[in-house]
């Protein structure tokens, strides 16, 4: 029988699993950690997710779009807290587009179950295997029980590692050929989850269908929303030498102060802030490049590949996305490995780069120009523009939010278009057009 083995047990390598037990592949999946379905898992970190198009392309694809309505909660736009409590809301997109919240450890926990239930026969998971080491030319991995230290072999006809942004795989084995380019950047910001209880009777302090940020220039909070009636609230923050920075939070009062001063609508919802504070740790973000991702039977996919900040929600659905690559190429080149292994690397490698081009620049969009009037009038005409040509004018957001167009394709076009409509507001007026009702007489002479 064909066999594969997955090192992680995560996103994509859950997802993966099942695309190869449907391929007819008897599937090992090794994972480090225990099963996240019996943990608590509430004090760890995580972000919130959004699972957007390219997400539920790559679900669609194995048939199991349907098992994520569930824990998937539409958020129609971007909710804006200014310093006063004053509310604006942008909508991501046309009437009825959505980005969905979803938990980390909730979807990971729904892929196993729908890995192990799809591929009951196929598909085994063994936790507690740590990958200490691999022959990837032959196909090899080599782990040790973190539990009981036994030490095992486990070889198949093919390896994936989707062990994340830290791979094992990727460092004790990958990092090692010859020729191998790797380059880890940390930018400057780290973050620290908050959960915002719901209150007492289940109900949500927020606006529930809806991202809300808190923009202040150099940092800002965000929070999306949970199932329960909560929100898994995240601020990002330099680490040092800013005015506003994690490590001037020493203390209860820093953190009490802080909040009262920068984010005051916040604290009226959760005046308990510094007794949480430390309920989840301070954590790093990293941009991870590398490069050739396949060597003999083994291949890099997600975030071993091409691990991004999460300021556009696109780190997982780029890493689902290559699922979907992944699985279009086994049809075309009927599983012969090294054809698909080296296609598949040239494809997705530049759109690797772009997901994390993209992720940087909208985080820039979400701290300090979200707020902005300026930024504020190009959305709102961009949004008209599309109403009214929607085959001719399809924002940057749409493109890689709500398509499933190259992320390559996504980010020079938006770099057109955003010279081109900076042109135009340059030119005219925009603001009394719009409050003239003049504006779309506009577009149509430019348009038509």
């Amino acid at each position: 029988m064909k066999s594969a083995t997955i090192v992680g047990a995560g996103l994509v390598g859950s997802l993966w699993a099942v695309h190869l037990s449907k391929a007819g592949y008897k599937v090992t999946i090794l994972e480090m950690r225990s099963d996240l379905r019996n943990v608590d898992i509430a004090a760890g970190k995580s972000i919130n997710l959004a699972f957007s198009e390219r997400g539920w392309t790559a679900f669609k694809a194995v048939g199991i779009d349907s098992h994520v309505n569930d824990i998937a909660i539409p958020m129609y736009g971007r909710t804006i807290h200014d310093t006063k409590g004053n509310l604006t809301y942008q909508p991501y997109g046309q009437e009825g587009q959505a980005i969905y919240s979803v938990s980390r450890a909730g979807i990971n926990c729904k892929l196993m179950n729908i890995a192990e239930n799809i591929g009951a026969e196929n598909i085994q998971i063994l936790f507690n295997e740590k990958c200490i080491g691999a022959d990837l030319k032959n196909g090899i991995v080599h782990t040790e029980n973190t539990k009981t230290g036994i030490k095992s072999k486990f070889e198949s006809n093919i390896v994936f590692a989707t062990d994340g942004a830290f791979s094992a795989i990727r460092y004790r084995a990958m990092q090692k050929v010859d020729r191998f380019e790797y380059n880890q950047h940390y930018i400057e910001d780290g973050y620290r989850e908050i959960l915002l209880p719901a209150n007492e009777d289940g109900s949500y302090k927020l606006e529930k269908n809806s991202l809300h940020i808190w923009p202040r220039g150099r940092f800002m909070l965000i929070a999306l929303p949970n199932e329960d009636g909560s929100f898994t609230c995240t601020l990002f923050m330099p680490f040092e030498n800013h005015e506003f920075s994690f490590d001037k939070l020493k203390s209860k009062n820093d953190v009490e102060h802080f909040f009262k001063e920068v984010f005051s609508d916040f604290y009226n919802l959760m005046p308990n802030i510094a007794e949480v504070w430390q309920d989840h740790p301070l954590s790093s973000l990293a941009i991870i490049k590398c490069y050739p991702w396949a060597h003999g039977k083994t291949v890099l996919m997600g975030d071993a590949a091409h691990a991004t900040v999460p300021f556009y929600g696109q780190g997982m659905n780029s890493g689902f996305e290559d699922c979907t690559i992944m699985g279009q190429l086994m049809d075309k080149h009927d599983e012969n490995w090294e054809l698909i292994f080296d296609e598949y690397q040239k494809m997705r490698k530049p759109e690797g780069d772009a997901v994390q081009d993209l992720s940087l620049h909208n985080y820039y969009v979400m701290r300090d120009y979200v707020s902005d009037p300026k930024f504020l009038l190009q959305k709102k005409f961009e949004r008209r523009i599309e109403q009214l040509f929607p085959g001719k004018y399809t924002p940057l957001y749409t493109q890689v939010s709500f398509t499933n167009i190259p992320y390559t394709e996504a980010l020079e076009n938006g770099k057109q278009q955003d010279t081109y409509i900076k042109g135009i507001m340059e030119q005219h007026d925009i603001e009394k057009l719009f409050s003239t009702d003049k504006i779309d007489a506009l577009i149509n002479s430019l348009f038509l």
